[in-house]
């Protein structure tokens, strides 16, 4: 009596995650509800496939409000990737360490990507739009930086050059415009639209949803 058995320990990790994730980035970054009213809007992403997936927060949210059916993270940290393996026990879900400037991505029905892009060279971020467009079934969600929203884009710029210098982790900054963004995509066949995605922020953060009809 008293011992909690081991089925639930990997439940209550994960309600202890997410529930770190409610009150951290559902309160404050505006794209995560902006994601799930889509998936929502959509009846379901059905099978998910999040590049920089982080702890794979996103995405075990989207299964766990049933708007997903399937999730594989990929993502460069490999302590990050060791987060979202062990909260993920149980779910629909698979975590990998990749480097997305050459990763395969995998097939599924919505490919998402969050605030990677920008990071990469200009080439890379054209190579794996491309590898993107391949892998997704259904659709793509991107959320972008666009540099072309007057003050917002300057106040971001700002923040990210300053970003980079602060962290001396190697990491770039190079957002592109959204045309040269979503080119790739519509040479696939998708259509794009963008939708604001700043919520409360100054940020100049778009949702580039990229979508085609079912092969």
């Amino acid at each position: 009596m008293g011992a909690d058995p081991e089925g639930r320990r990997p439940l209550c990790r994960r309600l202890a995650f997410l529930a770190h994730f409610v009150r951290g980035k559902l309160l404050t970054d505006p794209a995560t509800p902006a994601v799930l009213r889509l998936a929502a809007a959509r009846g379901g992403f059905g099978s998910i496939t999040d590049l920089g997936c982080g702890r794979g927060q996103v995405g075990m949210s989207l299964l766990t409000a049933g708007l997903a059916t399937r999730l594989q993270g990929l993502d460069l940290d490999p302590g990050k990737i060791a987060d979202a393996t062990q909260a993920a026990v149980g779910l629909p879900a698979s975590f990998a360490v990749a480097d997305l400037t050459a990763a395969a991505v995998p097939a599924a029905d919505t490919v998402l990507i969050f605030d990677v892009l920008l990071q990469l060279p200009a080439e890379a971020q054209q190579r794996l739009l491309v590898r993107m467009a391949a892998a997704a079934r259904r659709r793509i969600v991107i959320r972008a930086f666009d540099p072309a929203r007057g003050w917002r884009s300057g106040i971001g710029i700002a923040m990210e050059r300053l970003g980079c210098a602060v962290r001396r982790d190697g990491s770039d900054f190079r957002p592109l415009p959204l045309k040269e963004l979503g080119a790739p995509l519509v040479a696939a066949g998708f259509v794009l639209s963008v939708t604001p995605c700043w919520g409360w922020t100054p940020l100049p953060n778009v949702m580039l949803l990229a979508e085609r009809d079912e092969p």
